[in-house]
């Protein structure tokens, strides 16, 4: 099933090239606030299911006249997998940028967090502050959705915990700053365009994660190219905190990366998961100095 939100808080089933409204066979009110409804229908979907489908069955509207939005607005964590393909660690090995103070590259184990409110959708924009001296650049990664509690689980556990798979652009600002912080800038998360629950999605090794930016092809990886798979950063995630219902794990990029700039467009595909584009425009410059103190 492919479930997502669109139209101001609508939660709607895929259906081919239709968005089918199953808001109330969820029980969800659009205009709730915060918009949590989806982590409940998330959280709840093993009950909720049959009236799903159920409703999914009836007529829907075309996707083109609808307004997707993030699947999900309000998750509890959003974690994200740093240098997990071998092959962008070595890329970056040895880079630096302005504003940064060390070479780029090394493995760092573990998991980061990015804000929340970073998150847009599919059709949102990336905005750019316009800081020429830096450089913001595109991560093309799978978003692993939590759909039951994880504490401290097995990888052999771990696709119980799991209610789907997304689309996720890591946008991030080069530099020397917290790596949280570079990452956490309003828009840097785009997510969608919906989610495909992990059954739809079925077995995950072979998906292929592909970027474009203004049509031409810039990353390219398998999940199965991943140092830390998707059962093992399920693992390593829980191990450390409890997962929760509607918690999402990036899973770190591949090489490829590269800067973005207003103007530009910037498509991403994953097998069995989904595709989106969104188009990049400047935003006012970050109010802070270089020398790290607020202006």
């Amino acid at each position: 099933m492919k479930i997502g939100r669109f139209n101001d808080g609508r939660i709607g089933v895929i259906v081919g090239d239709t968005i089918v409204d199953v808001s109330a066979a969820c029980g969800v009110d659009p205009a709730e606030w915060p918009p949590v409804g989806i982590i409940r229908v998330i959280a709840n979907f093993e009950r909720l299911r049959p009236a799903i489908e159920r409703a999914a069955a009836g007529p829907g509207v075309p996707l083109s006249a609808v307004r997707l939005e993030p699947p999900i607005t309000w998750p509890r964590n959003l974690l994200a997998l740093p240098n997990n393909f071998a092959d962008h660690s070595a890329e970056m090995q040895g880079r630096s940028y302005a504003g940064a103070g060390n070479s780029l590259g090394a493995n760092a184990a573990g998991f980061f967090m990015k804000a929340g409110s970073s998150i847009v959708g599919p059709s949102d924009v990336i905005r750019i502050p316009d800081m020429p001296e830096r450089e913001f650049h595109y991560e093309c990664e799978l978003a692993i959705v939590i759909g039951k509690p994880a504490t401290n689980v097995t990888a052999a556990e771990a696709l119980d915990h799991i209610f789907g798979y997304a689309c996720l652009i890591d946008v991030t600002m080069r530099g020397k700053e917290e790596r949280v912080m570079r990452k956490s800038i309003t828009s840097f998360t785009p997510i969608g365009p919906w989610i495909t629950t992990a059954d739809e999605v079925g077995p995950t090794d072979d998906l292929e994660l592909q970027l474009w930016v203004n049509g031409a092809l810039r990353q390219h990886a398998f999940a199965r190219e991943m140092i830390v798979g998707i059962r093992e950063a399920v693992e390593l995630c829980s191990s450390i905190m409890t997962l929760e219902p509607g918690d999402i794990i990036a899973s770190g990029t591949m090489a490829g990366v590269g800067p973005l700039t207003a103007g530009d467009s910037v498509r991403i595909a994953i097998d069995n998961v989904g595709s989106m584009t969104l188009p990049v425009e400047a935003a006012k410059p970050l109010r802070f100095s270089f020398a790290g103190h607020l202006q």
